[in-house]
């Protein structure tokens, strides 16, 4: 399940990619498939763990080039290790609303992008988010670990990507067939996963995400812009200016 547009963010063969907060890897397969370098971050080195093992199996699988590139690092997202102007297209997918100072992370993320290069940045959509928050305390930071720390408006996100040096490009929204879902979670307590009706729409997820019938593919598109799940926005980091230019 994607939530970013490949060909919104304009990726190529070739490109390193950085994959900030790659979680269980779903943006650093799909990279790697595109014939991309990547460099799958997260802090949670189980998750960098099974990343690592998931790529070897689809190598030993054939499903991607035994010379594939991906490198699975551990860093923090407010002081990331790399030079600056890394990076040839950068993912930062549903991390920043867990970050307390999403000021310095947007900061890094800059830092590190190249001049002419591109980036999607997702976050949870403001509607959808703030029943999460109205239904259930436990969704969200404090008493969650790891739980999120703010809810997003598209100006704000904006506003912060604009005043760190990016150039926004478009926007969209996604998985609007999830927001129920995790609404649901929500209401009978977000860990409770044995409740049927959480364990009956989670089915039909895994359902949808593997069969994607053209049915669920128009109703997703039809609730999108009032349910979606996650707002992504994509930005370009200026080239810059020539000064011999006249």
């Amino acid at each position: 399940m994607l939530t970013v547009d490949y060909e919104q963010l304009g990726v190529y063969p070739g490109d390193l990619v950085l994959d900030m907060g790659c979680g269980a890897g779903r943006h650093a397969f799909e990279t790697v498939r595109r014939g991309c370098r990547i460099v799958a971050l997260d802090q949670n080195l189980r998750e960098l763990v099974d990343v690592k093992n998931t790529f070897a199996a689809m190598i030993d699988a054939g499903e991607l080039d035994a010379k594939v590139q991906g490198q699975p690092v551990s860093a923090d997202a407010v002081e990331l290790p790399f030079a600056n102007a890394t990076f040839d297209r950068i993912i930062c997918s549903e991390v920043l609303e867990h970050i307390g100072d999403d000021n310095a992370a947007i900061g890094e993320l800059v830092r590190v992008l190249k001049p002419g290069g591109t980036i999607a940045i997702t976050v949870p959509a403001w509607a959808a988010e703030k029943i999460c928050w109205r239904l259930s305390d436990e969704y969200h930071a404090p008493k969650a670990v790891g739980g999120h720390v703010r809810i997003y408006r598209k100006s704000e996100l904006l506003a912060k990507i604009s005043l760190a040096g990016l150039e926004p490009r478009g926007w969209d929204k996604a998985h609007s067939l999830h927001s129920p879902y995790w609404w649901l979670k929500c209401a009978v307590g977000p860990t409770n996963d044995s409740h049927k009706l959480v364990k009956a729409y989670h089915r039909f997820l895994v359902w949808d995400i593997v069969k994607r019938p053209p049915i669920t593919r128009f109703l997703d598109r039809l609730l999108n812009p009032l349910i979606g799940k996650s707002i992504v926005l994509y930005a370009t980091k200026p080239k810059a200016e020539d000064p011999d230019a006249t």
